[in-house]
C-alpha cells in the first residue's frame, strides 16, 4: 500500500530552510554584539582581565551544563518547545548583561552571562536536528550552509556592537534592543523553521539501510526509543565528539587569539589584526557557502581528512612565516581547513534521527569543553612562547581530528558511505512500498470457496 504524495511539503521545505539559515543567523548576531561590548563591559565595572576572564568562564560553564540535558529535552518535547524556552531564557539574560553593567553590580552581569549560555546551548541542539532533518529532506548536503549563516550573523553582530560603541549607545539599550529583535525573530520564525513532517522522517522496515533511501523516523510522532543519556555510551558518537572538539579549538582559538598573534607576533596595529581575523573568518564562510558540492561528491570521511591536513598546514604556515603575507596565506588556509569539519560532525551524530537529539547533545559538549579549556591553556602556552607559536599547538588537534575521520562516515549495515540523491515525497513513499514488500510478511488470507446451493 502506498502513501498519498503530499505536494506541498517541498515548498514547505524550502521555507524552513530558508527561516533556519535565518534563525542561525541570529544566533551568530546574539553572540558577536555582546562579544563586541566587552571592553565597555569591563570598564564600566573596572574589571581585571582575571576577573573578565571569571566571568567568560560562567558563561562557558552554563553552556556545558545545559548541553548535557539538552538532548533529553529536545527529544521528551521537541525541537519548537526547546526553542521557545531557549528565548525565554535568552530574553533574561540578555537584558541582565546590559543591566548589570550599567548599575554597577558584577552578580547581575555574572547571572546573564551564565543565562546566555544557558540560552545557547539549549537552542543550539535543536537548531542542528532540525538542519540535519532538512538536509535528509532534501537529499543533499545543506548543513554547512547553516553554519555559514551563522558566520555571517557573527559579522554583522560584530558590526552592530562597533557603531553602538561609536555612536555612544550604552550596552543595556544595545542589549536590550538586541533582545527584543531576538525574541520577535524566533517567534516569528518558528511555526515555519520546525516541520512537522518531512522527506526523511518516514520510518523503514527493519534490515533495511539508510543507503536505501528510506527514512527512519516516525512521521509526526516523538517516539521514545532510547534515552538521550545512552548516547554517552557509544564509541562512535564519542569519537565524532572529538572530532567536533578539534574542530572547536580551530575555530575558537582564532576567534581568541588570532588578532592578537598577529599584533604580537609581527608588531602590526590592531587595525592589522582585526583584519587578519576577518580574512579568517571570510575563508571559512566561503568554503561553508561552496563546498557542500565536495561532501556529495566525495564523501565525509575525504572531505574531513582534506580539511584536517588543510588546517594543519595552514596552521604550521602562520605558526612559522618570517613575512605577514605568507602568515596571511597560512591564515587563509588555515580558515579553509576549519569549515566544514563541524558540519561534518552535525550531520554524522545526526544519521539517525530518533537518536539525534541525544547525539547532538553530546558532540556539543565537546565543542563547550574546547571553549572552556582552549583560552586559559593557550593563554599559558602564549606567555611562554608567544601567541602565534601558541596556536601552533593546535595542529595536535588537526591530527587527532585526520585519524578519527573514518567515524563520520554514515551509518550502515556494511560501513560503506552512501552517496545520497534528492528525492522526493513521492518516491520516498514508493520506495517504502517496494522495500516493505520484501520485510513485512503480510498474513495470508484464505478465501473462502462459495457455497453452492443445490
Amino acid at each position: 500500500m502506498s502513501h498519498p504524495a503530499r505536494p506541498g511539503l517541498p515548498s514547505a521545505v524550502s521555507r524552513a530552510r530558508w527561516l533556519l539559515m535565518g534563525l542561525f543567523a541570529l544566533t551568530g548576531i546574539i553572540f558577536s554584539s555582546w562579544l563586541a561590548r566587552i571592553p565597555s563591559v569591563r570598564d564600566l565595572l573596572d574589571l581585571s582581565t582575571g576577573e573578565l576572564g571569571l566571568m567568560l568562564l560562567i558563561g562557558s560553564l552554563g553552556a556545558l551544563l545545559t548541553v548535557t540535558f539538552a538532548g533529553v529535552v529536545v527529544q521528551r518535547f521537541g525541537s519548537r518547545t526547546s526553542l521557545l524556552l531557549s528565548t525565554a531564557v535568552l530574553a533574561v539574560g540578555y537584558v541582565l548583561m546590559g543591566v548589570g553593567p550599567t548599575v554597577g553590580s558584577v552578580p547581575l552581569l555574572g547571572v546573564g552571562i551564565f543565562l546566555n549560555g544557558v540560552a545557547i546551548a539549549l537552542g543550539n541542539v535543536p537548531l542542528n536536528v532540525e538542519s540535519a532533518r532538512i538536509e535528509r529532506a532534501m537529499g543533499r548536503t545543506v548543513i554547512p550552509q547553516f553554519h555559514a549563516a551563522f558566520s555571517i550573523g557573527a559579522v554583522t553582530g560584530s558590526a552592530i556592537g562597533a557603531l553602538a560603541s561609536h555612536f555612544d549607545v550604552s550596552v543595556a539599550l544595545q542589549f536590550s534592543l538586541v533582545a527584543a529583535v531576538a525574541v520577535a525573530w524566533r517567534l516569528g520564525s518558528l511555526r515555519g523553521a520546525v516541520l512537522d513532517d518531512a522527506p526523511g522522517d518516514r520510518p523503514r522496515p527493519i534490515g533495511i539501510p539508510v543507503a536505501a533511501g528510506v527514512a527512519q523516523v516516525p512521521a509526526g510522532r516523538r517516539r521514545r526509543i532510547a534515552s538521550a543519556l545512552d548516547s554517552w555510551r557509544e564509541p562512535r558518537t564519542l569519537l565524532i565528539g572529538v572530532v567536533v572538539m578539534a574542530a572547536a579549538l580551530s575555530e575558537g582559538s582564532a576567534n581568541d587569539w588570532l588578532s592578537l598573534a598577529v599584533v604580537d607576533g609581527f608588531a602590526e596595529p590592531e587595525a592589522v589584526g582585526a583584519a587578519m581575523l576577518g580574512v579568517f573568518v571570510g575563508a571559512m564562510t566561503l568554503v561553508r557557502l561552496l563546498g557542500t558540492r565536495l561532501i556529495d561528491r566525495f564523501g565525509r570521511v575525504v572531505v574531513l581528512r582534506a580539511s584536517g591536513s588543510v588546517a594543519l598546514v595552514g596552521l604550521v604556515l602562520f605558526g612559522f612565516a618570517p613575512t605577514l603575507p605568507l602568515a596571511g596565506a597560512g591564515v587563509v588556509l588555515w580558515g579553509f581547513g576549519a569549515a566544514l569539519a563541524v558540519p561534518i560532525g552535525i550531520a554524522a551524530a545526526s544519521d539517525d534521527p530518533l537518536r539525534a537529539a541525544g547525539r547532538v547533545a553530546v558532540v556539543s559538549s565537546f565543542a563547550s569543553v574546547a571553549s572552556i579549556a582552549a583560552p586559559p591553556l593557550l593563554g599559558i602556552a602564549a606567555a611562554a612562547t608567544g601567541a602565534r607559536h601558541a596556536l601552533v599547538l593546535i595542529t595536535v588537534a588537526m591530527v587527532a581530528s585526520v585519524l578519527l575521520a573514518h567515524r563520520v562516515a554514515p551509518e550502515s549495515p556494511d560501513g560503506i558511505e552512501p552517496r545520497v540523491e534528492p528525492s522526493d515525497a513521492v518516491s520516498d513513499d514508493l520506495a517504502l512500498d517496494r522495500v516493505s514488500r520484501h520485510v513485512v510478511r503480510r498474513p495470508r488470507v484464505r478465501r473462502r470457496r462459495p457455497v453452492r446451493v443445490p
